[in-house]
């Protein structure tokens, strides 16, 4: 069967575990190559990834296009607007073109019905770059993250502050995945999608909804954040004034562990939902979390061919 990954559970617990060891050793390997450099083994060499943009993008283009580099293989982009997909081609025609012509198709969307439908129309693998609903790929980076900051994940408390969206659904997936526990303030209004909270919690994950940013930073391993207004939405005056509260500053970031550690999946609205003075301070890992954006997905490039 042809493996997608449009969401974590598309993996499991042993196969994301697997990924983030690869991704890991894979990092350690290279330290000081030009990035450019291919990995010995080159496993992708001769492989073709077809990158679909339906919305803007800086890392996950960069991070795919130079994971693929790193791995042996090749990437092109395919911009919404200067190809046929934007005039009006369907999703399953497109899916099977592109299925004759590439190895794999990575798209970055916004509903995730689309993303659904081009894998079960392509006969190649389909990674989620992005789509309203979740992003993966973003939180394997994450993860990788943690870990390489001395961090286990079973047992871990994160605490998210802001808006319930994509990426906060995928660390809840991955809570229930890997065994840790996520704290959600969020303003009424705002609360993110409950599926994910049912699944994981069934899968033993304690997920705790608050409207109170110190009750869940209090005693958390791991701080983290997003920005109010996504790619799309209507820049809300009403929206933001809502959020202001869970802006992560140095006050309430004092209220977690001494430890602890921020993220942001970036870019950043400096000054609404983190101050510099948090992202640019000792506990913030955001750099290193963009940078893993490619070491993290050169291993879902090799688990979606079979590698892992």
């Amino acid at each position: 069967m042809t493996r997608h990954f449009l969401d974590l559970s598309d993996a499991g617990t042993d196969a994301l575990a697997a990924m983030l060891n690869d991704a890991i050793e894979r990092k350690r390997i290279r330290t000081g190559w030009p990035k450019g450099l291919h990995d010995d083994d080159t496993p992708l060499r001769g492989r073709v990834l077809a990158m679909v943009f339906e919305k803007n993008s800086t890392r996950t283009r960069v991070s795919f296009d130079i994971a693929m580099r790193q791995l042996g293989g090749t990437a092109l982009v395919l911009d919404a607007g200067t190809t046929q997909l934007g005039r009006g081609e369907t999703i399953a025609d497109t899916a099977r073109v592109l299925s004759r012509m590439v190895d794999a198709i990575m798209i970055r969307t916004d509903d995730h019905a689309k993303i659904e439908e081009l894998a079960h129309y392509a006969s190649v693998p389909v990674i989620n770059g992005l789509t309203d609903q979740s992003h993966p790929c973003q939180i394997m980076a994450d993860l990788q993250t943690v870990i390489e900051h001395g961090k286990a994940l079973p047992g871990l408390e994160i605490a998210w502050l802001g808006d319930g969206n994509n990426v906060l659904s995928s660390i809840v997936e991955a809570a229930g995945l890997m065994h840790f526990n996520v704290r959600i303030a969020v303003p009424e209004g705002y609360d993110p999608d409950p599926r994910y909270f049912d699944r994981a919690r069934e899968q033993g994950a304690q997920i705790t909804l608050t409207r109170n940013p110190a009750e869940a930073v209090s005693g958390a391993d791991v701080v983290v954040t997003d920005t109010w207004v996504s790619m799309g939405q209507a820049d809300s005056a009403a929206k933001i004034a809502a959020m202001t509260p869970y802006q992560v500053n140095p006050p309430l970031l004092a209220g977690a562990k001494a430890d602890t550690l921020f993220l942001h999946c970036l870019p950043a609205h400096r000054g609404e939902e983190v101050t510099d003075a948090v992202i640019d301070g000792p506990r913030s890992v955001v750099w290193d979390e963009a940078e893993n954006r490619i070491h993290a997905q050169k291993s879902v490039l090799r688990w979606v061919f079979g590698q892992l």
